[in-house]
This record gives structure tokens, C-alpha cells and sequence, in this order.
């Protein structure tokens, strides 16, 4: 015989229930309306709330709610349509309650039956080009990815638990964090205010000897009494800010750097506003490299300096190297390090397909006004690379269970958008990613000269990352195809960041190295030894080779000491100006 607890009816909803939820409901439409009235009011809506053209003011949000309603409504036919998955992991499922609960269990193996499949079926198309093949594969990718039951309040067992735990406060709050978002026109990926640039992040002691509208030269106080003569200038990416090899004291390169007994110098190039809208290849080579290479030379006595090209600073860094090898200047680099950089854009892996004409044509209509790329647009396209870990991980943490990111300064440092000089961009695009033209001999000129790749005798170490999802390794190997001077390549666990920023004191991934003369990237690492841990120490026996000699850390190797005075402290100006 059953008991009365066996057969109770769940309690129906009280009327206290009823006015609670009520509240909530009126308490979120308020908050939408709230920052929509403050966006129209301005005259300036931010990005993601500016009006539809329509005379419905109401019309976007009904699109987004018809835009949801499909989505679940999808979903609810593939589920009904499939039957159980094979039972692997995948950490948007590693709450018990995915397992636990029959129903989420039968959601979870669905989805990842029918990811499987879609997955499958678009790597085994037919009858496609080699572009269109992409193409295909990174939609799929991405929609399987959206269309994850995580993704959706209704399909997620965690939320629906936190939604009735605290009564749909999460969902409010959660309303709040994507509402913040839509003004800031960028998702928050870390907690507010735990990081700031100068204080927790690029603290190595140093100062600012030099600027120009374009960068700033950071040189950094000596912490040994001797250091190697031939000093260490290292060019970031313009696209993101430089302290990525400065973050926290236990993963900095520049301080272990300095450790190591280099005197080592930063660029940190100016996040561009319409005082620099028009600069252009010639003026990141001349004004950009070429300038501090001389300015450091001259600060130091010293013939040549070391370099080191991270990213597009690197694919700049070739074209600087080819250009002072036309001029007979070329004593003036005595080694070059690539970081994750491409020359050959042959295989430049996904971003290809952020270039079509469309994605040009938008560029250029943000662009149209100011001159000026909102580096808000680069790192969008960034996070649709990796959609998964950087965009959906956080619509379910931060919006639909109401939680604030957890802090992790790698983040914080993706979230520090540049500007970028809209024509240089454009053209950066147009002539070497789809025009592949650095590696055409006399493809492109600087200053008037032809470059040519093939002149370049200076010693290179190249570093590339195994699961690098920017700069894949195959296409930075082709440095080695287009310079025919002395080399070294390494293949770094991890991908474009991680695989860079990873000091030996960490003791983690590993790296490759293939003492050989291997004619590709196949036969490099069939042939390769695998090392743990970082490959800094590698790299700095490399470096110490070129120029083993060392001199006292004094004089113009103290920041201020020479002829060129303290302007301030590091990190400078430059890197703090949005």
C-alpha cells in the first residue's frame, strides 16, 4: 500500500509563489527597458542595442525571442529523432545531474549522437573545393556548439536547480551581466576589477625611454650584474596589448628574461585613434621596428641587436628583415625569434574564412566614420574561433546560472582590446593573408624597395604551437621554405598563448625539436624528440650562442642612466589607453 508521502501531489503554487515570480518577471522587463532608454537616450547606442530599422521599436527583441523559440524547437526534433550517444566526456556535461537525471541523460547522449553525426557528415562532403570544405566544417562546428542543451535554460539541469534555489534571482542577475555586456559591446570573460596593468599585471620594473606617436620603447632594470651585450628589443602584436609576456610575476618572459641576464627592451605600440588612421606597413617597418632597432643600437653603442617578432609583429618582422638585407643594413639584427608568426598565408587555417567579401564590406562600413577598426570587432572574431570555451562556457555561467567569471589574468589580457588603423588592416588582409604576397619576390615594397624574403641570411628561431588555432603550425613552418639562412624550429605544446607563455617553472606541456634537416612539417615531427616542460632554456642557449659576451649591468643598461632619460615608469601610457 502506498503512504500519502508516497502519492503527494507536488504543493501548488502559493499565492506568495505567484507574486515572487511575478516580480522577478517585472524586475527583468525593467532592466531591458531600462538600459534601452539609456541607450536611445544617449544618441549613441552601444554595440548589440542600437534600434532596429523598423518603426516597431519591439521588433529586435521579438526577433531574439522567435530566434530562441526555434532554437529549442530544433532541438526538440533531433532529440526525438535520436537515440542514445556513446558515453564520453566533455566538461559542459560533467555535473552529475547530466548522468544522474534520466531525462538530461537521454539530452546529453542525443546531443552528442547528433553532434557526432553532423561532425562526421561534414568532413566526409564531397564534391567541394578545398575553401568551401572549411567553410563547411567550421559552420558545422559552430552550430553543434550553439545548439548545445548547456546553452539553453530549459535543456540545462544546473540551471533549472539554480533557477529554483534562488528563486530566478540567477536569471536576473544573469540578465544583468549580458545587459552590461551589450553596452561594453564585448563579452566579460573575467571578474571586474581583480586585474589592473601596473599593479597585478606587467609589474617588471622598467621605464619608458622612448616614444613616438606610434609606440613606446620599455627598457627594463637590469637584476644581474652582468648581461649579455647584445641587448633583446621585442615586438608584440599591435593587435593586443604587450604585457601578454608579462602577466603575472610567475609567467612573465620579460622577467625571467631579465633574470637570465638580457637586457631587454618592449615595444608597446599605441592602440590607434585618428591621429594615426592613415600609418602603414612602411610606417610599422620605418617608424616602427626599423626606429627602435636604431634607437636601441644608438642608446647602447652596440652594432646589432637581438629580435624577437610575435605574430603579425613577426610577419612585419620578415618584411623589416628583408628590407634592411636589400639596404646592405642587415648586421643590424644578429638573430630574429618567431613567435607563432606566418610569412606564407597558404594555409593560415581558420581566419581564411573570415575574409570574404562580406566580412570586408563590414569591416569597412564600422570603419567608414573614424578610420579606426574597434578592437572589439578583432577579438569577436577571435572568440568565434574557439565559440565553445570563449563564448558559450560563458552565456551558461554568466547569464543563465548569474555567476561573475572566475579570475585568470590570461583572460583579462584577451579582453584588453586594441584599435587598429582600419586601411592598414584592410590591407593587411587583402595583400597578405588572401593575396600571399610577402612571399611573391618584390611582392610588396617598404619605402620603395622590393622585399624578398630569399635575402634573408639572419640566424631565426622559429617557434610554432601544436594546437595553435591562429597561426597553425604548418603555416609557420613555411619560414623555413622561404629563408634560406640558418634556423632553428620548435614545436611547442599548446596552442597560439599558452604554448608561448610557458615558463619552466610551471613545468608544463612540452616541446619538439628535430636535429635533422627535415623537408617539411610531416617529416619534422616523425623525426622529432620530445622534451617536457618549457622551451625558453632552448631558446636562450640558441640566443647566448650568437653573442655569448656579457658586460656590466651599468650605465645606459639602467633605465635612465643614458642618453635617453626616464620618460615614466613601465607599463607607460600607451598600453593603458583604450
Amino acid at each position: 500500500m502506498s503512504t500519502e508521502s508516497d502519492t503527494a501531489a507536488p504543493a501548488f503554487p502559493t499565492l506568495e509563489d505567484w507574486q515572487h515570480w511575478t516580480q522577478v518577471m517585472g524586475r527583468a522587463q525593467q532592466m531591458m527597458l531600462e538600459t534601452w532608454a539609456d541607450s536611445w537616450k544617449s544618441g549613441d547606442p552601444a554595440p548589440g542595442l542600437k534600434p532596429p530599422n523598423t518603426p516597431d521599436p519591439m521588433a529586435l527583441l521579438t526577433a531574439g525571442a522567435e530566434a530562441w523559440g526555434k532554437g529549442l524547437e530544433a532541438w526538440g526534433q533531433m532529440l526525438g529523432g535520436m537515440a542514445a550517444a556513446a558515453d564520453r566526456k566533455d566538461k559542459r556535461f560533467a555535473a552529475p545531474e547530466w548522468r544522474d537525471n534520466p531525462l538530461f541523460d537521454t539530452i546529453r547522449q542525443s546531443y552528442l549522437a547528433i553532434s557526432d553525426q553532423l561532425t562526421k557528415t561534414a568532413d566526409e562532403a564531397e564534391g567541394l573545393d578545398a575553401e568551401a570544405h572549411a567553410r563547411l566544417k567550421f559552420l558545422t562546428a559552430s552550430f553543434v556548439d550553439a545548439m548545445s542543451p548547456s546553452n539553453f535554460a530549459l535543456t540545462n539541469p544546473q540551471v533549472l536547480k539554480a533557477t529554483m534555489d534562488s528563486r530566478g534571482e540567477n536569471l536576473l542577475t544573469g540578465l544583468r551581466h549580458m545587459l552590461d555586456d551589450m553596452k561594453a559591446g564585448q563579452m566579460t570573460h573575467v571578474a571586474k576589477g581583480h586585474f589592473e596593468v601596473g599593479r597585478n599585471l606587467a609589474t617588471t620594473p622598467g621605464k619608458v625611454i622612448h616614444e613616438t606617436p606610434l609606440y613606446q620603447l620599455i627598457q627594463y632594470t637590469p637584476t644581474t650584474d652582468k648581461v649579455l651585450e647584445t641587448p633583446l628589443i621585442v615586438f608584440p602584436p599591435w593587435i593586443n596589448r604587450f604585457y601578454i609576456l608579462d602577466l603575472t610575476p610567475e609567467k612573465s618572459f620579460v622577467r625571467w628574461c631579465v633574470e637570465q641576464g638580457i637586457t631587454l627592451f618592449m615595444v608597446s605600440w599605441k592602440s590607434a585613434d585618428e591621429s594615426i588612421k592613415d600609418v602603414t606597413l612602411d610606417d610599422y617597418v620605418l617608424r616602427g621596428q626599423v626606429d627602435a632597432i636604431d634607437t636601441v643600437r644608438d642608446l647602447l653603442g652596440v652594432k646589432s641587436v637581438h629580435t624577437i617578432g610575435y605574430c603579425v609583429a613577426g610577419t612585419t618582422l620578415a618584411a623589416t628583415l628583408a628590407l634592411l638585407a636589400a639596404r646592405g643594413e642587415a648586421a643590424k639584427v644578429a638573430s630574429a625569434t618567431f613567435f607563432t608568426a606566418q610569412v606564407d598565408f597558404e594555409q593560415a587555417g581558420d581566419l581564411r574564412l573570415f575574409l570574404g567579401d562580406e566580412t570586408m564590406g563590414l569591416l569597412g562600413q564600422l570603419s567608414a566614420d573614424t578610420g579606426i577598426v574597434d578592437g572589439r570587432v578583432m577579438a569577436s572574431t577571435f572568440n568565434l574561433l574557439r565559440g565553445r570555451d570563449l563564448i558559450w562556457n560563458y552565456v551558461t555561467n554568466n547569464y543563465l546560472l548569474g555567476k561573475e567569471p572566475p579570475p585568470f589574468d590570461l583572460l583579462h589580457w584577451n579582453g584588453d582590446v586594441t584599435n587598429l588603423p582600419a586601411g592598414w588592416h584592410r590591407d593587411y588582409l587583402e595583400t597578405l593573408y588572401k593575396g600571399n604576397k610577402l612571399v611573391e619576390e618584390g611582392g610588396i615594397t617598404v619605402d620603395g624597395t622590393p622585399i624578398d624574403l630569399g635575402k634573408i641570411a639572419t640566424p631565426l628561431y622559429i617557434q610554432a604551437g601544436r594546437e595553435d588555432h591562429i597561426a597553425p603550425p604548418q603555416s609557420v613552418w613555411k619560414i623555413m621554405d622561404h629563408v634560406p639562412g640558418p634556423k632553428r624550429f620548435v614545436l611547442a605544446g599548446s596552442g597560439h598563448i599558452a604554448g608561448v607563455v610557458n615558463p619552466p617553472s610551471a613545468g608544463k606541456y612540452q616541446y619538439w625539436l628535430n636535429e635533422g634537416e627535415p623537408r617539411d612539417l610531416d617529416a619534422f615531427i616523425e623525426g622529432a624528440t620530445e622534451h617536457k616542460g618549457s622551451w625558453w632554456p632552448d631558446w636562450l642557449a640558441w640566443l647566448t650562442e650568437r653573442a655569448a659576451k656579457k658586460v656590466a649591468a651599468t650605465g645606459a643598461r639602467v633605465p635612465g642612466k643614458g642618453k635617453l632619460k626616464a620618460i615614466e615608469d613601465a607599463p607607460g601610457r600607451y598600453v593603458r589607453t583604450r
